[in-house]
């Protein structure tokens, strides 16, 4: 059901939900309760910390509307309640390629010196 919620959100953002305060935002992952009244939505969104904010915002007076569609979708009676959280990994995940690529290219740069050390001098 988590996947199923997942991708349904995700086509209201694409389709249906006009909230100006939405940046581009995508939804990362849902996490269901054991009892299944709560789906924690994990959202990552491109932007400074100011449209982080203001998505979260837009997209938290949304849930209601989001909740009933979801639940009409997936034809159950009690729909969990929504709520929205940042996720950072994607983010983080992006960080960490580009602390690899710099190691890469410093490794490259000091290779590249040690070379350039060890071949004789042409006078």
């Amino acid at each position: 059901m988590e996947g199923q919620i997942r991708r349904l959100v995700s086509e209201l953002l694409i389709k249906e939900i006009k909230d100006p305060r939405i940046g581009f935002a995508t939804v990362t992952g849902v996490d269901l309760n054991r009892d299944f009244t709560e789906a924690r939505v994990g959202i990552s969104v491109l932007g400074t910390p100011r449209d982080m904010r203001k998505s979260l915002e837009g997209l938290q007076s949304s849930e209601g509307f989001i909740r009933h569609k979801v639940g009409k979708a997936l034809g159950i009676r009690v729909m969990p309640k929504i709520v929205f959280h940042l996720d950072s990994s994607v983010a983080e995940g992006t960080r960490m390629v580009g602390l690899l690529n710099d190691l890469e290219a410093e490794e490259a740069e000091r290779s590249q010196d040690e070379d350039n050390e060890d071949s004789p001098e042409e006078k």
